[in-house]
């Protein structure tokens, strides 16, 4: 199984407006990439590939918005990316996915 097919569904609910450009982004660029065998591995790389999305290492980033102009398409949070979403909701929200996927 592909990690493009863990962003299916998308969340109901985003933090900012940035949030759902940066996951279609992200699941693009893990389309074709395995899942990982383990949660800690796809941890790393989710992480890692935000990180090369955004300029922000997420277990860092003391902020809790950071502006990105490659998504920003319109609205008061345009290009807006909450921080801690990402790493307390969607981040651990896909690993459990990826974890139910080596289940089944």
């Amino acid at each position: 199984m592909q990690m493009g097919s863990l962003f299916t569904p998308e969340p109901e609910q985003w933090g900012l407006r940035g949030d759902p450009y940066l996951s279609r982004a992200l699941r693009e660029a893990l389309d074709e990439t395995s899942i990982p065998s383990t949660d800690e591995g796809v941890d790393n790389l989710l992480l890692d590939r935000i990180k090369d999305m955004t300029g922000v290492d997420l277990r860092q980033e003391l902020q809790e918005a950071l502006y990105r102009e490659e998504f920003a398409h319109g609205g008061m949070s345009s290009g807006q990316i909450h921080v801690p979403t990402w790493r307390d909701r969607f981040v651990p929200l896909l690993i459990a996915r990826a974890a139910g996927s080596r289940r089944d």
